[in-house]
């Protein structure tokens, strides 16, 4: 009893006793499993287990937070590459659509030119517009083709729709082609047009002076047959005079009156071309003025 209690008296003694204790234990443990376990192990056992579950779940925990932090980020970069191939998309397919329209659009003015060649005997040069005058009065346009070309005063303007205007003024790479909307029945230097129906040319005749800015018409008078001539007619120039060549279409028939002494008829009728949004038209050359 003695000794034991010198013993326990020395606290280093102590607890190196009992290191030595949880030590066996320990190495007991990890021996190999064993059926029946002693207390201590027990102890021992369970309180490694619950010391490392304590520690593992905040770890765990901590580990997932970081490996979904990057998670996330590489989601943003993910998603930053998708958003630009979405906007590479969308500029592909713009620009997609417009060449597919510009090739219709060229395809369509393609097929009115060899359409044209094969009725008269007419070369369709395509000029391109350079600029638009707004002038109420005298409205022109200015297209990419002169002198060099060929192209002279007093040629007719066509576009993919119909008559536009004739060439007034030439240089040696543009040309200003005057419209035929600022025609006036009262102005000397106006050109009119000699007119007919399109497959009617023997039957009607009358003359296109003025253009009706407010009714967007042209007037065609001194027309003398009125059954000659109906609503929905298709009106092209005659080519009389010499001023514009035959077969140039240049409106349809959508009204027809007596006219100002009552001897002939006037009738109404609705321009073909747009006259707006113009990037091509055709400078159209005759036989009689082409070199």
């Amino acid at each position: 009893m003695l000794k034991l209690s010198k013993l326990l008296g020395n606290k280093r003694l102590f607890i190196l006793l009992i290191g030595l204790i949880l030590f066996i234990s320990v190495m007991g443990i990890t021996l190999g499993p064993r059926s029946n376990l002693s207390w201590p192990e027990k102890f021992v056992k369970d309180t490694v287990g619950f010391v490392q579950n304590v520690f593992y779940k905040p770890a765990s925990y901590v580990a997932g937070l970081f490996e979904d932090i990057s998670n996330l980020h590489s989601i943003q970069e993910e998603n930053e590459q998708l958003k630009i191939a979405l906007a590479h998309y969308a500029r592909d397919k713009a620009i997609y659509n417009g060449i597919d329209q510009e090739n219709k659009r060229l395809q369509g003015l393609l097929d009115f030119t060899e359409a044209q060649k094969t009725q008269y005997d007419y070369k369709w040069t395509i000029a391109q517009v350079v600029s638009i005058s707004d002038d109420p009065i005298n409205r022109t346009i200015v297209v990419n083709i002169g002198l060099r070309e060929g192209v002279k005063e007093g040629m007719a303007v066509h576009s993919a729709e119909g008559l536009v205007g004739v060439i007034s003024h030439v240089s040696n790479f543009t040309s200003t082609v005057k419209l035929i909307t600022s025609m006036d029945g009262k102005d000397p230097n106006s050109n009119a047009i000699a007119a007919t129906a399109q497959g009617k040319e023997n039957k009607v005749f009358g003359m296109i002076e003025t253009y009706d800015p407010n009714k967007n018409v042209f007037l065609m008078t001194k027309i003398e047959d009125r059954s000659s001539i109906s609503e929905g007619d298709t009106i092209v120039s005659s080519g009389i005079g010499g001023v514009f060549p035959r077969g140039m279409i240049i409106g349809k028939v959508t009204d027809i009156q007596v006219g100002e002494y009552g001897l002939t008829y006037t009738a109404s009728v609705e321009p073909a071309a747009s006259f707006m949004d113009w990037k091509e038209l055709f400078v159209v050359f005759t036989p009689e003025v082409e070199e």
